[in-house]
């Protein structure tokens, strides 16, 4: 879908850094279509060696002419790099935002007559091409668009479509995740340690044994309580460590992880709307 497609990436942080490497690692896309953009020459001087893609200080001459165009820079600056670029977006591209907090609404407002419009929020994993993207499209966006958005972001995991009120969940769930999970690797890797093992052999076994239990629940599909009741024989060493688990309510507590996440991130929006 994007075979050919002109794209600029405003800003070339760890984000923009991350989708380059998998379109290209991924041949969707050819280094001679790709254009990025940033304020900073030691950063453009690594991404042009690193990718061969054209590189600009000015955002707008890398927007100029672009197909597609992804905002990869902090929401706080958003509002004014949207108003220093409407001008050469005369194409009318898609637009792809990865701004946490940025609604699509205020991108129409500082873009016009543009209703390209994508938010999207891809989570760290994303840099090693083991990611998830949440991406709402902004109404009436064609079915080509949206191949195209979501073409651009398998090409660092996978991509799940949500309404845009939900963004705060998803914020709190997988924008935040990557945290709990390496949280719940050095734990188990300290109880390892704790046991006799090892640090370097508990936290290969732990980290491993998380990555291995996320894949075979991807790539089988099934209930992860089916999974883990497979595990735990009557009477055996699972049960009792699941038991132990369940007095700690680990469960519990990491749904309220997601929600205390998901409401920061409600707060922040509203803050950062305050200041408009």
């Amino acid at each position: 879908m994007l075979t050919g497609t002109r794209i600029a990436f405003i800003g070339g942080g760890n984000m923009a850094e991350a989708l380059l490497a998998g379109l290209l690692r991924k041949g969707v896309a050819a280094a001679e279509h790709l254009t990025v953009s940033d304020p900073d020459g030691h950063r453009r001087a690594l991404l042009a060696e690193r990718f061969g893609v054209a590189v600009h200080a000015d955002n707008r001459t890398a927007a100029h002419g672009a197909e597609l165009v992804v905002f990869c820079v902090e929401p706080q600056v958003l509002d004014a790099v949207l108003d220093e670029v409407v001008s050469s977006l005369q194409s009318r591209p898609l637009v792809i935002s990865v701004a946490a907090g940025y609604p699509i609404s205020r991108l129409q407002a500082h873009l016009g007559t543009a209703t390209r419009l994508v938010r999207a929020m891809p989570n760290t994993p994303s840099t090693i091409g083991e990611g998830v993207t949440a991406v709402s499209l902004a109404p009436g966006l064609s079915s080509e668009d949206q191949d195209r958005t979501r073409c651009l972001f398998e090409s660092v995991g996978k991509v799940v479509v949500v309404e845009e009120r939900l963004m705060d969940a998803v914020t709190g769930l997988s924008g935040s995740g990557p945290a709990y999970v390496f949280a719940m690797i050095e734990a188990l890797a300290d109880g390892g340690v704790l046991m006799g093992l090892p640090r370097g052999t508990a936290q290969v076994l732990a980290a491993q044994t998380v990555a291995g239990a996320a894949r075979m629940l991807l790539e089988q599909g099934t209930h992860p309580a089916v999974l883990k009741d497979r595990v735990a024989s009557p009477g055996g060493t699972t049960i009792a460590g699941l038991s132990s688990l369940e007095q700690g309510r680990l469960r519990a507590t990491l749904m309220s992880a997601v929600t205390a996440a998901a409401q920061r991130s409600q707060e922040l929006g509203k803050e950062e709307s305050h200041h408009l």
